[in-house]
């Protein structure tokens, strides 16, 4: 433990207010989500427990509200606090599976690009470029369109078919710059395999840059999914979804509804905020120089 403590990263961390910042926020929200059931003062997806009787209450400060919903409701008779908190496990579940396979499937491509060159290296890069010619929110809509099934998965699976390009772009670059150092010619000389000296001699001197694009990517899904379902080709109905709440606040916000959309935007805002203040450090963490120019 005291190692860890004398580590110039931590140091580093302990220091930048921004990122402590964003951690807290991100914990606190990470701790929402995965205990939510035991959190949210109901389960806004239980029929027995959701009374449409209590349609459009407002906020807990204002006349008419009830204690039992402090944000208000929706216009099913949900409570905003409640929904929120199921809509984040959504959130990250969908932000962290995207970013997971897509590096996975982007690392594995670009490496293996990088390292054989050639037809391969065409081959992948063409694909990358053709995908990455396309606005990733409007090819994830076609996709969705085409699927016939709805859902979670569904919406991993389509972000996941236009995300992977920037981790095989970055890694390739990383590749490139690698395979001819002379620890990995050592390495080829003393009869080591493809398969080791890729994983156990490039790989790890190739991830830094990855970890910062794993960082940035994971607000930009997160924000995707929500632009997904605010259009209604992300998650169906029956799940939770804080774009989803945005989609239907916005038909209130004329007739003085606003806790429909404030609540749930504020969070997505504050979630995607935390997340970069923390990958900004890493950022700076992971590239001195980087942070020596700004």
């Amino acid at each position: 433990m005291a190692g860890i403590l004398k580590s110039q990263h931590v140091r580093n961390y302990l220091r930048d207010p921004s990122a402590l910042i964003g951690s807290i926020v991100l914990l606190i929200f990470f701790f929402c989500a995965i205990f939510a059931p035991l959190i949210a003062p109901m389960d806004p997806y239980d029929l027995v427990s959701v009374d449409l009787g209590n349609f459009l209450l407002p906020p807990a400060w204002m006349d008419g509200s009830l204690p039992a919903f402090p944000l208000g409701t929706d216009d099913q008779g949900r409570g905003i606090l409640s929904t929120i908190i199921y809509g984040l496990r959504t959130s990250l579940i969908v932000g962290f599976s995207v970013v997971a396979i897509s590096s996975v499937i982007g690392i594995v491509m670009g490496m293996l690009a990088a390292y054989y060159g050639g037809v391969l290296d065409a081959l992948v890069m063409r694909l990358a470029d053709t995908v990455f010619a396309f606005s990733t929110t409007l090819l994830a809509v076609l996709l969705l369109g085409v699927f016939e099934t709805r859902g979670v998965v569904t919406v991993i699976f389509a972000i996941c078919i236009a995300d992977w390009v920037k981790y095989a772009r970055t890694i390739r670059g990383s590749v490139l710059e690698i395979k001819d150092n002379a620890y990995v010619v050592a390495a080829r000389s003393s009869g080591a395999g493809d398969f080791r000296i890729l994983f156990r001699h490039i790989l790890p001197n190739a991830l830094p840059p990855i970890f910062v694009v794993m960082a940035v990517d994971l607000a930009v899904v997160i924000m995707l999914e929500a632009t997904l379902s605010f259009l209604g080709v992300g998650v169906p109905l029956t799940e939770p979804s804080i774009g989803m709440m945005i989609a239907i606040g916005k038909n209130y916000i004329y007739a003085g509804m606003w806790w429909l959309t404030l609540f749930p935007g504020a969070t997505l805002i504050l979630l995607v905020v935390a997340i970069n203040l923390f990958s900004d450090w890493l950022r700076d963490e992971l590239n001195p120089k980087l942070a020596r120019q700004t």
